[in-house]
């Protein structure tokens, strides 16, 4: 299981899975998140936090914790 947390800067990944619960989840989902989308890593700051990505054309900032919960696959 690789998550969003551990990727490094220029991969493109594929959500497999968000495992959150009640709102988290809800608001990564809201943010464009979701099982299946592409997901392209653009930065990650040097201590981690945040994860900045590219996700259906627009760029987003993720906190670590947030990331943490966004399981992953190779695009």
């Amino acid at each position: 299981m690789q998550t969003l947390k551990t990727a490094k800067t220029g991969d493109t990944l594929r959500v497999t899975k968000i495992t959150g619960e009640g709102a988290v989840k809800r608001r990564i989902m809201d943010m464009g998140i979701t099982k299946g989308v592409e997901i392209f890593v653009r930065k990650v700051a040097p201590l981690g936090d945040p994860v900045e990505v590219t996700v259906r054309g627009y760029e987003l900032s993720l906190r670590r914790a947030d990331a943490e919960i966004i399981e992953v696959e190779n695009a």
